[in-house]
């Protein structure tokens, strides 16, 4: 089949219109077209009187040689790629099964290609089952008590399963194995619309059935799951040549389980694994991520900012922004994981402190908009020394941001209006915070850095010239966002190996080589294969 990209047409267009658009770009006749299908489809809101759906379509026509011949120099018209996932290797008889640590998805995609390729990986989670830790998580926002094992950052799917789950990502992918990966959340039960929208996300209550789902397939295919079970230690040993080799690990109950083929993909949040890890030699430098706040706007004034008339039409959705700026203190302040429809939420992990995040559900339609509203921090910069000096400073932010909300798990807001005039907080204005269990107005440039308080105050005024109502003084602000990606990088080999430590794979968020659900999931296939050509090539 023929795939063509970048052909638009109007939002209201009637259905024919899209056949008669295809005939007119390869200039066939209609008879010539034999059948057509969307592949992805999304839309250009820059010009808001002329919104614009925009089409990957692919094509069947007659005499394809001659069509893709009179356009070969054409970059939006070629042969559909192949999107088919073959696996890289198959198991052989009688292999040690290699050991996932983690279920989120970069975990969960890994022991999935793991499992569908006869390996049958043994998954440990420190968290509990999915439905389990919702309740725990509820019961953090609900009534201020926190599970340190059971949380938003621990337990079965990982952070994202309390996101907008988003499945998009700007990872290069010349496999397609994000297609896999979409392919597989539809089979476990994701709307099939995640295949063909340029932005398509699932949401927390589906995310928590397809986990379920996933989990099953996995234990079906011979996968062993293990809850609530936390690595506390590392058995590594040298052979002759002094190189450094896992061969066991150490479990929270005193039990060892022996493994030289392990995957890390313990999410962005495992400090304490972290220090673990370091302690054992395994080689790790410190990452850039950033720090700020959760920004709130009614959603009905991003729709009417993005889509002017067309706010609330039901092919565009609720609206979403990408936006930055650099601040002329040499900082970079950008929009972060924003949930259109969504709600601000509690995700510490640990006692004493407060973090935030943002989550939407597949409708995306609760009444406000957020954003993490976060600034760009460097190791060099900000948090030289070790490579878990980022970890210090999430907390010390994050314990601020405690104490400033009432030490009770309620976090520290403050009104945009109120943080320009560097004023503190008294009152809440016409936005109303979602974050659970509760906000206290206060003064955020007592939390935030002085160059982050900065920062964030050039950045509004811009943002606000960009999307009408951003700078409105009434928009609040809800402190901290610290977990916007791992501040450590546990840095790995082209095989995939642990640069200094045979049969570790560190993988995903938590290792430092990704960011969010998709591109979290492609890398635990990736981390997979490495792992298969490991065992085989013993």
């Amino acid at each position: 089949m023929i795939r063509i990209t970048d052909l638009k047409l109007p939002l209201h267009h009637p259905d024919e219109a899209l056949p008669a658009a295809i005939c007119k770009r390869l200039r066939i006749t209609p008879r010539e077209l034999i059948r057509f299908a969307i592949a992805r489809r999304g839309n250009d809101a820059r010009d808001k009187a002329n919104i614009a759906l925009v089409y990957a379509i692919d094509v069947a026509v007659k005499n394809e040689g001659a069509v893709l011949t009179r356009f070969k120099r054409d970059r939006d018209i070629g042969l559909t790629p192949n999107t088919h996932y073959k696996p890289a290797i198959m198991a052989p008889p009688g292999v040690r099964r290699p050991v996932v640590i983690g279920a989120g998805p970069c975990g969960l995609l890994a022991a999935l290609i793991l499992t569908q390729a006869g390996f049958r990986p043994i998954i440990l989670e420190r968290g509990k089952v999915v439905r389990e830790r919702t309740k725990d998580t509820w019961g953090l926002w609900r009534k201020s008590v926190l599970n340190p094992e059971s949380n938003v950052q621990f337990g079965e799917g990982g952070a994202g399963t309390f996101s907008d789950g988003k499945l998009y990502s700007r990872i290069k992918d010349p496999r397609h194995l994000n297609r896999k990966v979409l392919t597989e959340f539809v089979k476990a039960g994701a709307p099939p619309e995640i295949l063909t929208a340029a932005h398509p996300h699932i949401g927390t209550f589906r995310l928590v059935t397809m986990v379920e789902s996933m989990r099953a397939q996995i234990e079906e295919l011979g996968g062993e799951y293990r809850f609530g079970t936390r690595v506390e230690g590392l058995d590594i040993q040298a052979d002759d040549a002094g190189a450094r080799h896992v061969r066991g690990l150490h479990l929270h109950d005193g039990s060892y389980l022996e493994a030289d083929h392990v995957v890390l993909a313990v999410g962005h949040s495992a400090r304490d694994t972290f220090a673990m890890l370091l302690e054992a030699g395994v080689h790790a430098e410190a990452k850039p991520f950033s720090i700020g706040v959760r920004i709130e706007h009614p959603q009905s004034w991003i729709d009417r900012a993005r889509f002017g008339q067309d706010a609330g039409n039901p092919i565009l959705g609720a609206a979403e922004y990408h936006i930055s700026h650099h601040c002329k203190n040499g900082r970079t302040v950008y929009s972060f994981c924003m949930c259109p429809g969504g709600t601000v939420v509690a995700a510490t992990s640990e006692e004493g402190r407060v973090a935030t995040n943002g989550m939407s559900q597949y409708s995306r339609n609760e009444r406000n908009a957020n954003s993490g509203f976060v600034v760009a921090i460097d190791p060099e910069r900000d948090y030289p020394g070790d490579p878990l000096a980022g970890i210090t400073l999430q907390r010390a932010l994050e314990e601020k941001a405690f104490v400033a909300g009432g030490s009770n798990y309620f976090a520290p807001a403050q009104r945009v209006g109120d943080f320009l005039a560097r004023r503190p907080s008294t009152s809440l204005g016409s936005v109303v915070p979602s974050y659970r269990p509760g906000v206290t107005p206060t003064d955020l440039a007592e939390v935030l850095p002085d160059f982050a308080v900065e920062a964030m105050r050039e950045a509004i005024p811009v943002f606000g010239r960009q999307i009408a109502g951003y700078d409105h003084p009434d928009v609040v602000m809800t402190g901290v966002e610290t977990r916007t990606s791992s501040p450590v990088r546990f840095t790995r080999g082209e095989d995939g190996h642990s640069l200094n430590t045979r049969g570790l794979f560190p993988a995903g968020e938590g290792a430092g080589y990704a960011g969010g659900i998709l591109s979290a999931a492609v890398d635990g296939i990736k981390t997979a294969e490495a792992v298969a050509r490991s065992i085989v090539a013993r």
